[in-house]
């Protein structure tokens, strides 16, 4: 059971970068939940898309899986004969967890691989579905054009790549209007002011977030000749592009 998401609640003498470490884990659905609009949506649409879009005989892959809510959203939809899921994860203690909910989902047969890994050690090979939910904004910037032309390079053609984010403005207008209705709507989900500022704190170095242009540019310089903003709530947005 999913615990409370108090770790920014009191000050803390020394706020270190944000990891998802043990204490991440056991509050992390209750975290994303209440600091990401349209969570729930993003991932019950994704296993829409697996559904859809699915080849027989192919891979689909969950990169940076957390404890695998996409991973059980698209197998409960697919439906395609000898397709399996890679999920990957580079948080032990989310592959950890991530194993156990998966042991416990009784709706499907299609199987599933979860590795602790660094999906920039990983593989794409035969693929027809490859998720990044949340997880490309985690990446240095200067490793993202290669990690998604191998991507690209690893699905079969008619294949996709879900690919959300938290994003940024150029206009510094719009970035400034965008950043305060989702501290408010993190308000609205009982966060306090102290508790957002500390977290925002804690991911500054490790989460960089890219305009809508920048990762539509390079979706098309990975070779995809065709992406869309399918969903976009504040500054958070996914994207489906296609091979």
């Amino acid at each position: 059971m999913s615990q409370s998401d108090s770790i920014y609640a009191s000050p803390l003498d020394e706020l270190i970068d944000f990891r998802f470490d043990e204490r991440v884990v056991d509050v992390f659905p209750d975290m994303i939940q209440r600091s990401v609009p349209g969570y729930g949506t993003i991932i019950s649409t994704i296993g829409v898309f697996a559904a859809k879009y699915a080849q027989e005989d192919s891979h689909c892959y969950d990169l940076g899986s957390s404890l695998g809510a996409v991973t059980l959203s698209m197998r409960q939809r697919i439906k395609q004969k000898n397709c399996d899921i890679i999920a990957v994860d580079n948080s032990p203690a989310m592959i950890e967890r991530g194993q156990k909910i998966l042991a416990s989902d009784q709706s499907s047969t299609v199987p599933v691989t979860m590795l602790c890994a660094d999906i920039n050690d990983v593989e794409i090979e035969n693929a027809s579905v490859v998720v990044m939910n949340f997880t490309l904004q985690f990446i240095p910037l200067e490793q993202r054009l290669a990690l998604i032309k191998r991507i690209y390079q690893g699905l079969k053609p008619g294949g996709v790549l879900i690919l959300s984010e938290k994003i940024a403005f150029a206009e510094a207008e719009r970035q400034d209007f965008q950043i305060e209705i989702h501290h408010d709507f993190k308000r609205a989900n009982g966060y306090s002011d102290l508790e957002i500022s500390q977290k925002r704190t804690a991911l500054e170095n490790v989460l960089i977030p890219e305009t809508i242009a920048t990762h539509q540019q390079r979706l098309s310089d990975a070779g995809f000749s065709f992406s869309d903003v399918w969903f976009q709530c504040f500054n958070f947005i996914s994207l489906v592009a296609v091979k």
